[in-house]
């Protein structure tokens, strides 16, 4: 017989759960779900290497462990530290971990523009989800916001340096996606920023899944900037058969035509895993070149898992009504008790229908 895993005990805002060894705070807390998670801009779980940059994910570690009881004298990034055995972590039941992401927070509003009337990805917006559960109303930084230049990198994709906060997840996924990458962190500091090497374009077959990874609307999709909001558009699950990639996505459709295209998304917001636990990244062809209805297999409606107004005053789980004649009437199609269309002769004034015995029909005014 095999041996037993061995699982570690960590309990999380009053709530214990068992965990694999290896597995982080983070992680083990959206194995919970709900508010306990602790939300998360650059860490990205598909993705290797990413997290401990944005700070979002602070806990409190009230109790290392059941070796080592002794609370960890500062707050630790829940994406970058494991859990251990008997470790006891507090999210928003800890006053300091409030204090810190609310400032956390304002750090990262810092050099963000008030672009969210005109920004496509408002509504979508992790940064936005944030600011308004963790913001303040006003801010205390007094000099001038740090600006740039839009810029194309490849010809489908626009960056909006301003709007960055500096997550690293479109390194990675150029990176860890492809063998061609040709942006990076450019300069330090103040001055950091995502550019192209010596103004090369990114032309690889999937670099369109840098605007998916995106938390903020740094990286938006040029042949979708500005035609709509989302929240006006039905997200829809559709397929098609590709030769690139998994050919699963999401179509944004308003009415008939096709918006937009993206990656399917989970509730962290974060490209679905498919059943053989690849992730489902979609190429360009699919995200960019196929925006015709008759392209894909639309199979049903997305359910949106985020609190987002995307999913407010949808049609998420919807079925086709009841037929109220059949419900009423033992399931008997309404045609077999009265065919109109052999009893439409009403217009002969002659012919009074009270009269007739029987049902009337075409025989009666012949």
């Amino acid at each position: 017989m095999s041996e037993q895993k061995q699982l570690f005990k960590v309990t999380i805002d009053n709530v214990t759960i068992d965990v694999e060894p290896g597995t982080s705070i983070l992680m083990a807390a959206r194995r919970i779900g709900g508010d306990i998670t602790p939300p998360a801009m650059c860490f990205y779980s598909k993705l290797k290497g990413s997290g401990g940059k944005c700070r979002t994910c602070l806990v409190e570690v009230a109790a290392g462990s059941t070796a080592d009881p002794r609370p960890m004298p500062k707050l630790v990034a829940s994406c970058r530290t494991n859990v251990m055995d008997g470790m006891i972590v507090k999210n928003i039941t800890s006053d300091k971990v409030i204090e810190a992401r609310k400032a956390v927070v304002e750090f990262l509003l810092l050099n963000h523009p008030l672009d969210c009337p005109i920004c496509d990805q408002a509504g979508e917006c992790h940064l936005q989800d944030l600011s308004y559960e963790h913001g303040s109303e006003g801010t205390r930084y007094e000099f001038e916001r740090r600006l740039f230049e839009r810029e194309d990198i490849g010809p489908y994709i626009q960056l909006h340096m301003t709007r960055c906060i500096l997550c690293y997840r479109c390194t990675y996924v150029a990176d860890q996606l492809t063998d061609s990458r040709v942006h990076g962190i450019l300069d330090r500091g103040e001055h950091a920023e995502i550019s192209t090497y010596i103004s090369k374009a990114i032309s690889n077959d999937f670099s369109g899944n840098m605007i998916d990874v995106c938390p903020v609307g740094a990286l938006t999709d040029k042949t979708f900037r500005f035609k709509n909001r989302v929240w006006f558009l039905k997200p829809l699950n559709a397929h098609r058969d590709c030769d690139k990639c998994c050919g699963k996505v999401t179509l944004w459709n308003r009415g008939d035509e096709v918006f937009r295209v993206t990656a399917r998304k989970d509730e962290w917001g974060e490209v679905e895993s498919l059943p053989d636990g690849k992730t489902a990244w979609i190429c360009n062809t699919c995200r960019f070149d196929k925006k015709q209805t008759g392209d894909w297999i639309v199979e049903e409606p997305r359910k949106i898992n985020r609190h987002s107004v995307i999913s407010a005053n949808h049609y998420e789980g919807m079925k086709k009504p009841k037929e109220i004649f059949q419900a009423v009437h033992d399931g008997r199609n309404p045609k077999l008790l009265f065919n109109i269309h052999t009893v439409s002769e009403v217009n002969k004034p002659e012919v009074h229908l009270s009269e007739i015995e029987g049902p009337a029909t075409s025989e009666v005014f012949e």
